[in-house]
């Protein structure tokens, strides 16, 4: 009698899990596009999915957008590109306020898919939600909230998607689609460039462009089913950015501190060969900053799992190897050596020069002053030290 109990009540609670999670014929599945926020983190925009069916009460709303701040060693994990994210579930009414009083855009496109593929899609989610399978490694263009959108979309309509390019569509570079999003004269934008090699200097192709979150919502708008039908039925914005006074930043810009920077090591550098004269601590912060820079690109190089992060040029002008020959800078009379390490700096900076130019990689516009000044310094360092070693 009691095993007979047990078998009903299993049987029960399995009709009643899967009336809970069978959608019903009113049910929609929609893709939500967040706009940019006012920060780094948030200045690409999300994308996440929206379930609703009104005869369950259901509006619920999943992204592949979550921080685990629980993982041990977070930072650590973030900065060597091992830091999983999570696929976060918030309801709708939740979800839409705190963009609102974030003030971001709100849009949302229908999709135009059966009640299996709905079902299909919805399931995914439920099954991905579950605490085994809710984290992910994330990687900035290939698998972020934006390309998961796609690929799901993919998967519940057994890859019956077709996606069209939008009118008036140009092909970029990632770096270019970043540019698009991140003002150039920032220190966002200035760290993203010394920090990312020449890998994203190479032209997306039309599918690549979908990891941002904007893309998602441009390409799905003509994204076309097997059956040449549409893939959205309808869009609409369901919350518009409320306009915001814009500040002006150029005074604390990278440009002008850079720009200021590097007037100082020029005017040191002049006064020193007039009074043919050498400023130690002007040497030493230079190779010092410079050293710490490439070291920092190395490890980003070689020590993460960052792909973006790969063949950087900026090593052309941090030079690593600067820290490690900052003592033949107290020394009057160095090396001969060290002339010759002088000249091999020049060189790398000529390299970079002809790296940009041909579009190997580009550099932060901001550097251009630093570069040119720290490259003046060098030459002059060349000829102080061969004066001292013909005297």
């Amino acid at each position: 009698m009691t095993k007979k109990l047990l078998f009903l009540l299993i049987i029960v609670s399995s009709c009643v899990y899967a009336q809970q999670t069978t959608l019903s014929n009113t049910s929609e599945i929609s893709v939500l596009t967040i706009g940019p926020g006012t920060s780094l983190n948030d200045a690409f925009g999300h994308s996440a999915f929206r379930i609703k069916d009104p005869n369950m009460g259901l509006d619920v709303v999943y992204g592949y957008g979550e921080y685990d701040f629980d993982a041990p060693n977070f930072y650590l994990k973030f900065a060597r590109g091992k830091l999983n994210y999570l696929l976060s579930k918030d309801n709708f009414s939740r979800f839409y306020q705190i963009y609102v009083y974030h003030n971001r855009t709100v849009k949302e496109q229908v999709l135009n898919v059966s009640q299996s593929e709905k079902q299909t899609l919805y399931n995914y989610l439920l099954n991905n939600y579950k605490s085994e399978n809710r984290a992910y490694l994330y990687e900035f263009f290939f698998d972020n909230c934006a390309t998961r959108i796609k690929d799901v979309a993919k998967i519940a309509t057994n890859n019956g998607i077709t996606f069209n390019s939008p009118k008036d569509f140009e092909a970029k570079t990632f770096r270019s689609l970043i540019y698009d999003n991140v003002n150039q004269n920032s220190w966002g934008s200035l760290g993203i460039d010394i920090a990312l090699g020449s890998v994203i200097d190479r032209e997306a192709t039309p599918e690549e462009h979908m990891f941002l979150p904007e893309n998602i919502y441009e390409f799905f708008e003509v994204a076309t089913k097997k059956d040449g039908s549409p893939l959205v039925k309808n869009s609409n914005t369901i919350f518009t950015k409320r306009p915001t006074k814009v500040s002006n930043s150029f005074f604390t810009s990278p440009l002008l501190i850079l720009g200021i920077l590097s007037l100082i090591i020029l005017f040191i550098t002049y006064t020193d060969f007039k009074k043919r004269k050498r400023t130690i601590w002007l040497d030493m912060f230079i190779f010092s900053f410079t050293g710490i820079i490439g070291i920092l690109i190395l490890l980003l190089w070689f020590a993460t799992d960052h792909i973006g992060t790969h063949q950087n040029y900026n090593l052309l002008w941090a030079f690593a190897l600067n820290i490690v020959v900052i003592g033949q800078l107290f020394k009057e009379t160095p090396k001969k050596w060290f002339i010759k390490y002088l000249k091999f700096l020049i060189i790398m900076l000529c390299l970079l020069t002809l790296h940009w130019i041909i579009g190997v990689q580009v550099f932060a516009m901001s550097l251009i002053p630093l570069i040119i000044a720290v490259g003046i310094r060098y030459l002059f360092l060349v000829r102080y030290y061969s004066n001292n070693h013909n005297q």
